[in-house]
């Protein structure tokens, strides 16, 4: 029970920022006497410190205090490529999504010890990192990543190798469903289905299902793997954009048929959303479907993947007793 009331006033704190003691008791809906031993607990773990003091009632001048929001950061790690270049990007932010400080190294092939080495300085640099978020184009079952289109990350164990060379857990994510997700969250869509398709450019396409704010993993997290959809695509090959558009056009129709989706965000950037409209209205007046979803472009691949990211891991750090 003290664990409960202890992270409620964590969390009022952390949507308060600054408040006095009959503040928290107020918004916890704790007594005084309660809140005053936790104050003092939370101060103790340098988690709230003194802010100022504020006039009351009448009475004495009560203390404020504040939340610190430096107090436990995140390290979040994706992976894009630019011009061909295998990038890893570093984000830390703290319990605000602050960021505190933000990298990009060049990494062909993905390889492990430069990651390593890197995530090594910036925990040095940032000793409140308590939690590794990453995300990754590939898929974990037990720990282990058997699905990626980067042959070098198939058969790794990062989980484990964190916990192991750093003592921190580490939160391992698709880099489509963390887009997804990100779009669902800065978008407030929790109460629906929507599906994210994403072609990049040199690499088999993946796609995240997202089901009233949860996202939909399947046995071994493979749900999403489009590319196994018996379509004869070979996805490592160019296309043309009259290509694609069929194609497209036959995913969507298949996804609609079986998952009816509210909404379907496509990320690519092969054809103009207006030749898309054509086609698939097109391609749809001959369709016998139930529903029809909405079609989303969008060219925010990697800002939903990192806001996901962000999203999923500062979830980690929410505390797991609670009412």
């Amino acid at each position: 029970m003290k664990e409960i009331n202890l992270n409620q006033v964590r969390q009022a704190m952390k949507q308060l920022g600054t408040a006095t003691k009959s503040q928290i008791a107020s918004t916890t809906k704790l007594s005084v006497v309660t809140v005053n031993s936790l104050v003092k607990e939370l101060m103790e773990l340098k988690e709230l410190v003194e802010d100022r003091m504020v006039p009351s009632n009448g009475g004495r001048p009560a203390t404020t205090y504040r939340y610190d929001y430096d107090f436990s950061l995140s390290l979040i790690i994706t992976m894009k490529e630019r011009k061909g270049n295998d990038l890893v990007v570093a984000t830390v932010i703290n319990m605000q999504e602050k960021i505190l400080a933000r990298e990009e190294h060049v990494n062909p092939g993905l390889e492990r010890e430069p990651l390593y080495t890197m995530i090594a300085r910036l925990l040095t640099r940032y000793p409140s990192i308590k939690v590794i978020g990453m995300g990754i184009p590939g898929q974990v079952v037990d720990g282990e990543i058997i699905v990626s289109s980067h042959e070098k990350l198939k058969g790794l164990r990062i989980i484990e190798d964190i916990d192991a060379q750093f003592g921190l857990p580490a939160i391992l994510e698709n880099d489509v469903n963390a887009a997804i997700s990100g779009f669902c969250a800065h978008t407030r869509t929790n109460d629906s289905c929507v599906l994210g398709l994403y072609f990049p450019e040199r690499f088999p396409p993946g796609m995240g299902i997202c089901l009233n704010g949860e996202v939909v993993k399947g046995k071994n997290g493979m749900a999403g793997e489009i590319k196994f959809l018996p379509l004869d695509v070979d996805w490592y090959s160019a296309m043309d954009q009259e290509e694609f558009t069929d194609i497209l056009c036959r995913i969507i129709q298949i996804l609609t048929a079986v998952l009816a989706p509210d909404k379907i965000v496509v990320y690519q950037n092969l054809i103009e959303e207006e030749m898309w409209s054509r086609s698939w209205d097109s391609y749809g007046s001959a369709l016998e479907l139930p529903v029809l979803p909405e079609i989303i472009f969008q060219d925010s691949f990697q800002e939903d993947f990192e806001a996901g990211m962000r999203w999923l891991t500062l979830k980690a750090l929410e505390p797991s007793v609670s009412i």
